[in-house]
């Protein structure tokens, strides 16, 4: 069995998403086809979505909901961590086998991500990390870069005879959520004094990434399209929460960013 990932046994780590969806039955297939989440739990409108019996993906149906705005304050993408290299080889060879409509493939020195997007406009990754300790810092910033993913290396790390692609595995998480903001200090500025976050990371005045615990980073923010966005429509779909796990708190709390982005809390080891 593998390990849960790094990511996860920090001090404060992403524990789920929330999705406000306006065809959450379309989405939750996609999911389950596309990602390999399986079905957890429906309660009041809502489907719960995850890996073994770990919550991940909550999608919560308004079918009156506006499409999401790429340009206002929101989802960029949530990152989906596998447990190894040979998981995300596995995946690959699913969406080959599939088609799976791919719309990016990245190696950014830390971890080997692939981007696509679900029906409703909210981006996805897929993407396992390379070894902590051969990550690269520079005093307290950590080296990432986006180059060209080396698929066929990727894929020649599932081993012979495999039985491939079975769903997403066990120790599958949400490595990170990477949020579009209206100004990426303010943003930084916010992490730092709700959470405690580090700045590990910054590509110019564009894009900062935070992290808890000498992770690669928890949170992203960026302002490629929403430079001076302001508060999030509520009546939009998209983004409705992210829920943050803490070894630091003692009951679960509730915040909202700069945009009126929704953060939980939940207390608890990962």
């Amino acid at each position: 069995m593998s390990e849960l990932p790094f990511a996860a046994t920090t001090p404060v780590s992403v524990s789920r998403v929330g999705l406000k969806a306006r065809d959450a039955e379309n989405l939750a297939a996609y999911y389950r086809a596309v990602v390999g989440l399986q079905e957890l739990s429906r309660a009041d409108g809502a489907i719960t979505l995850g890996a073994a019996n770990r919550p991940l993906l909550v999608l919560e149906q308004d079918a009156s909901a506006k499409p999401d705005d790429p340009r206002s304050a929101g989802l960029f993408h949530t990152a989906f961590l596998l447990p190894s290299r040979a998981d995300l080889g596995r995946w690959i060879n699913h969406a080959a086998a599939n088609r799976i409509g791919i719309e990016g493939a990245s190696d950014h020195l830390v971890s080997e991500a692939l981007y696509l997007t679900d029906p409703e406009g909210n981006g996805i990754e897929i993407y396992a990390d390379r070894r902590p300790q051969d990550w690269k810092w520079n005093g307290d910033k950590i080296a990432m870069s986006t180059e060209r993913l080396n698929l066929p290396a990727v894929v020649a790390s599932v081993p012979a005879g495999d039985a491939g692609w079975q769903g997403a595995p066990e120790n599958t998480i949400v490595g990170h959520v990477h949020l579009r903001v209206g100004r990426p200090e303010e943003a930084e500025a916010w992490w730092h004094d709700e959470f405690g976050f580090d700045t590990v990371a910054k590509y110019g005045g564009q894009a900062v990434f935070l992290s808890s615990g000498h992770y690669h980073h928890h949170i992203g923010a960026n302002a490629w399209r929403s430079a001076g966005a302001g508060r999030r429509d509520p009546a939009r779909s998209g983004l409705a929460w992210v829920e943050m796990r803490s070894d630091n708190v003692a009951a679960e709390t509730t915040r909202e960013d700069p945009w009126g982005t929704v953060i939980r809390t939940v207390p608890g080891k990962a």
